[in-house]
């Protein structure tokens, strides 16, 4: 409705401290050259959802990264902030897994699904319709409004938050403990790997929590983000049909042991099948943060407790693997490991890390 576009440009060139909330619809949509466009054109900072996550490269000076259940600093500090909160590719839904949107916000939203409009939060100004169509139309009414007097360029701003940030955490990012700190892990697997040519996927818990705001995404697509259900081992299975969908890409799954406790089997299937994943597990012996939701069975029957030697398993499998238990021996095992994939055999990293409890917390 060109209507709804026209206001709802009207009501974002008025507001001073808008952020575009980009959901997973710009993703189906293949909309991401158009957000760019639309973002630098307004001068609007970015966000995604969980399930939007890589819709935005987020290393763009306008990018504030990713936030659901944990997100990045820039979205704590600019999102309670903000007058205007501009959806895109999104149905704004309530759950333990999204990013809440404090009150007093004015709310536009653009959803190709009406069904979306109003369902969680109360919507000022609404655009049903595919979001590269519904920011093909953005762009074109934005251009007639750029004589409106032009807010200030956040990317400076966002850019010290973003160091500020990451000063807090870069201690446990390149922490040098043993056993591993996960975080380490994730900051030299991001450093190693070409991105543009990766795709990676969390799982559920502790990896995803972890994960969402660090790994910094720049090419649509090159993370799957999910987590609004919660079945551990999922990751395993997303990322064998990544790479059967990307055969030219290096496909990674991240997940803890208690996952693979309870879906690793199906490695078995890379092997058989000659999907040449790479699946790294973060072994801390410990089904991790959900021991307060069993307190009985834990403190009766050591439920939180695992064990096991995945490493063996992975061979016994038919599958590269190794074990990795000193932070300097990270980045080489990934490069073997990668070569391995490249070479057509499945490969599987067992990290041996510390259960950490601190989480980058989005809002």
């Amino acid at each position: 409705d060109p209507q709804s576009v026209k206001k709802a440009i009207k009501m974002l060139m008025s507001s001073k401290k808008p952020i575009l909330h980009v959901g997973q619809g710009v993703l189906y949509a293949e909309a991401t050259d158009e957000l760019v466009e639309f973002a630098e054109l307004t001068q609007v900072p970015v966000m995604t959802t969980l399930a939007g996550k890589s819709a935005f490269p987020e290393n763009h000076p306008l990018s504030l990264g990713t936030s659901g259940y944990t997100g990045t600093g820039m979205v704590k500090h600019f999102l309670p902030k903000a007058d205007l909160i501009f959806g895109l590719g999104c149905s704004f839904s309530k759950s333990v897994m999204s990013t809440r949107i404090p009150s007093g916000k004015i709310m536009i939203q653009n959803s190709i699904d009406e069904y979306d409009i109003n369902k969680d939060y109360a919507i000022d100004q609404a655009i049903v319709g595919d979001a590269k169509l519904v920011l093909k139309q953005l762009i074109d009414q934005a251009k007639t409004q750029l004589d409106i007097e032009p807010r200030n360029n956040p990317s400076s701003k966002i850019q010290q938050v973003k160091e500020q940030w990451l000063s807090e955490w870069m201690p446990k990012l390149t922490s040098d403990e043993v056993p591993i700190n996960p975080y380490r892990l994730i900051w030299d697997l991001m450093q190693t790997v070409d991105k543009e040519q990766t795709i990676i996927t969390h799982d559920s818990g502790n990896p995803r929590d972890q994960m969402v705001p660090f790994y910094e995404t720049v090419t649509p697509r090159s993370y799957i983000g999910w987590g609004k259900s919660t079945q551990l081992g999922y990751g395993l299975g997303l990322i064998m049909g990544a790479k059967l969908a990307a055969p030219e890409k290096l496909a990674i799954n991240v997940m803890g042991d208690a996952a693979f406790g309870m879906a690793g089997m199906d490695f078995e299937t890379a092997v058989r099948e000659r999907i040449p994943i790479l699946t790294i597990i973060l072994n801390n012996s410990a089904l991790g943060g959900y021991e307060h939701h069993l307190p009985t069975a834990t403190e009766k029957y050591g439920t939180k407790f695992l064990s096991g030697d995945y490493t063996k398993v992975a061979e016994g499998l038919g599958g590269y693997s190794e074990k990795v238990e000193a932070p300097d021996d990270i980045i080489p095992s990934i490069k073997r490991a990668q070569k391995e994939t490249e070479a057509g055999r499945p490969a599987l990293l067992e990290v041996i890390t510390r259960e950490e409890g601190a989480f980058s917390r989005g809002y």
